[in-house]
């Protein structure tokens, strides 16, 4: 049954129905369903992109100013430079009996880059080498407890969190995420703390320290640590012999040429990376230290797609075009020119309103009030129809010019004005075209 009402039929949500009823869940991937930013009318599907410019399958062009891929394309849709590069290995084939040789000159580059670190595995996705990093750790150290901070995935280890009839994951970014086909047995080998709240992991020290096999958090996402939260988390991980494993998956690449770690300060046992790596292209890596990545050897740890060469010809070519172009500097002026013009344009109107974000990624919400949802809703539909692909995140990449944020600014300034507008009159709901869209982990099917 269709969900769309109030909006045109396009061949785009059309397939989307379709994919529906064939695809439990209706995407591969919960932050690309279109019931997360405008129900029933969110382009689900894309037929090209490049720098910033998306085309749906009806012709429609949009600019992204949402996630640019989810994180993964900080040098812009389509760079010419990586996909030549995986063209010509296409070209001499991807897959064989046999090695790439480039997975070697990207396992020594990376070690080049993480100067602490001796050894690099690699997979194709973020969640596969998060499962990785902890299985080298429980493997090295012989132990079962894992301390996580943050979002890591989606598997057994990490939704082992919930299975305590709660929602322990809650606060780490994707609230709801229900463990079920999560052994009950894995209870109490995963345990949750907030950032920058040393005692909360301390907490979980006094009580499962002799256990502890990991601390697994991101070095940092939105906000900057505080009070040497970082080193304290290193130092303790030092005490227990424990594993302390960065995960940089959405953060890495995007500030410097490698991990936020590496700006920081403080040096991990294990960095993880993938988005942003191969700029698209599916690639992971796990890198550490000798005496950690030991575990990798003690463990089984093995996959056929793990060995082709197209993801590993991308991301040398991505780390190629970033060390020429340096784009770094550019994203983060134009990560707070968007942040800073959120927030001129919320006061200008009136609007309740919160953003936060540090140099590279930026997220705002409405509210606090009853119609927040609603708000973000009708921004994201409103948007859509002045041509832009925007949501409560804004990932900046280096094809985002100041030229398309002033004209995306413009767009904001008139759709917050109708926000406004229709908040006064105590309307937001009666302005969205279909229902609100979804916050966190909704079955859809």
């Amino acid at each position: 049954m269709s969900e769309i009402t109030n909006s045109p039929r396009t061949r785009t949500q059309e397939l989307y129905e379709r994919g529906r009823e064939l695809i439990p869940g209706g995407t591969q991937l919960l932050s690309k369903r279109p019931e997360l930013y405008a129900p029933g009318l969110w382009p689900a599907y894309f037929k090209s992109a490049k720098g910033i410019e998306v085309t749906d399958l009806d012709g429609r062009v949009f600019s992204d100013f949402a996630t640019m891929g989810i994180g993964a394309c900080v040098l812009g849709y389509g760079c010419e430079a990586v996909d030549e590069a995986v063209i010509a290995r296409i070209r001499g084939g991807s897959t064989c009996t046999l090695n790439a040789p480039e997975e070697v000159a990207l396992a020594e580059k990376l070690v080049a880059l993480h100067t602490w670190a001796d050894q690099v595995r690699f997979t194709r996705s973020g969640g596969e080498a998060m499962a990785v990093a902890v299985r080298i750790a429980r493997a090295i150290t012989g132990r079962s407890v894992v301390a996580v901070c943050g979002y890591h995935g989606w598997s057994d280890w990490y939704l082992a969190a919930n299975l305590t009839g709660g929602d322990a994951l809650g606060g780490h970014l994707l609230p709801g995420l229900e463990p079920a086909g999560v052994p009950v047995e894995l209870t109490g080998t995963t345990f949750t703390f907030r950032y920058n709240q040393l005692e909360e992991l301390q907490a979980i020290v006094a009580q499962h320290g002799a256990r502890l096999a990991a601390i697994v958090m991101e070095p940092m996402r939105y906000v900057q640590p505080s009070d040497a939260f970082l080193e304290k988390v290193r130092a303790t991980a030092d005490r227990l012999g424990a594993v302390l494993i960065f995960d940089e998956i959405t953060n890495g690449f995007r500030a410097n040429l490698g991990g936020s770690h590496l700006r920081l300060g403080v040096n991990p046992d294990i960095a993880v990376y993938a988005k942003a790596l191969g700029n698209g292209y599916p690639i992971g890596a796990v890198v550490g230290h000798g005496a950690v990545m030991d575990g990798a050897q003690r463990a089984f740890i093995s996959s056929t797609s793990w060995t082709e060469g197209i993801g590993s010809t991308a991301a040398l070519a991505t780390l190629a075009e970033m060390e020429r172009t340096q784009p770094w500097a550019h994203i983060a002026t134009v990560a707070e020119k968007v942040k800073q013009g959120w927030r001129e344009l919320a006061v200008k109107h009136q609007l309740p309103f919160t953003a936060a974000g540090d140099g590279n990624l930026c997220v705002f919400g409405f509210g606090p009030g009853k119609d927040a949802n609603a708000s973000r809703t009708l921004y994201t539909q409103e948007m859509l129809d002045q041509g832009y692909l925007a949501g409560a995140g804004f990932y900046p990449c280096a094809a985002h010019t100041h030229a398309a944020v002033d004209q995306y600014l413009m767009a904001v300034d008139q759709v917050f004005a109708r926000i406004a507008a229709a908040a006064a009159n105590g309307g937001v709901r009666t302005k969205l075209k279909h229902r609100e869209a979804d916050q966190g982990f909704r079955r859809l099917t």
